[in-house]
C-alpha cells in the first residue's frame, strides 16, 4: 500500500478568444473524448479532476473562461487564488493571438502581488488542421518568451494530441512551485 499525503487543491483558468478551443481542451482531458458541438460558455465553467502525482492526491480545479467581450470584466474575480493559468488560441486564426496582451492583463488584475509570478502556459489549439495553421511554432515561441510565459505547447482536443502532456507540464511547475516535487 503506498501512503498518500494530504490532499492539496489548485486552481487553473483557462482563458482567451471565443471558440478557440478552451472547453473541448478541458473536457477532452477530464473525460478522453473530443465533443464537437459545445455551445458557449457563459461567463465560467468549472471542472473538478483528482489525480495521484508523487505521492500526492492533487485536486485540479479548472476555471474555464467564456471568451465573449461581455464576460471580460469577470476574469479578474475568477482568476482570484490561481495557481496557474493557461492562454489559449487558436493556431488557423491570428486574431485570436493579436489580444493576448489584454488576456493577461486582465487575468493577471485579479492576482494578489504574491501570486503575480504564477505560471501561465500558453496553448495552440487545432494542431490537427495543418493546412489551416497561419501561425509558425517558431512566432507563437518568441510572442510566448515576450510575454514571459512559462512554455508553449500545441495540442488537439480532437486528436488528444499533448492533452495530457499540457496539463502535466503546468502541474508539475505548479507543484515546484509551491516545492512539493
Amino acid at each position: 500500500m503506498v501512503y498518500m499525503k494530504e490532499e492539496m487543491a489548485y486552481k487553473i483558468c483557462i482563458f482567451g478568444e471565443s471558440g478557440v478551443g478552451k472547453t473541448t481542451l478541458a473536457r477532452r482531458y477530464l473525460t478522453g473524448y473530443f465533443e464537437e458541438d459545445i455551445k458557449l460558455t457563459m461567463g465560467a465553467e468549472i471542472f473538478v479532476k483528482f489525480l495521484d502525482i508523487e505521492n500526492l492526491r492533487i485536486v485540479l480545479q479548472f476555471w474555464d473562461f467564456g471568451g465573449e467581450d461581455m464576460f471580460k470584466f469577470l476574469l479578474p474575480l475568477y482568476s482570484k487564488g490561481s495557481s496557474g493559468g493557461i492562454f489559449m488560441f487558436d493556431l488557423t486564426r491570428d486574431k485570436t493571438l493579436n489580444r493576448i496582451e489584454d488576456w493577461l492583463g486582465i487575468f493577471k488584475e485579479g492576482l494578489s502581488p504574491e501570486r503575480k509570478d504564477i505560471p501561465i502556459l500558453m496553448v495552440g489549439g487545432k494542431v490537427d488542421l495543418q493546412n489551416q495553421i497561419v501561425i509558425s511554432q517558431k512566432e507563437a515561441k518568441k510572442i510566448a518568451q515576450q510575454f514571459n510565459l512559462y512554455n508553449y505547447i500545441e495540442c488537439s482536443s480532437k486528436t488528444g494530441e499533448n492533452i495530457e502532456k499540457t496539463f502535466e507540464i503546468l502541474v508539475r511547475k505548479i507543484l515546484k512551485n509551491f516545492n512539493l516535487i
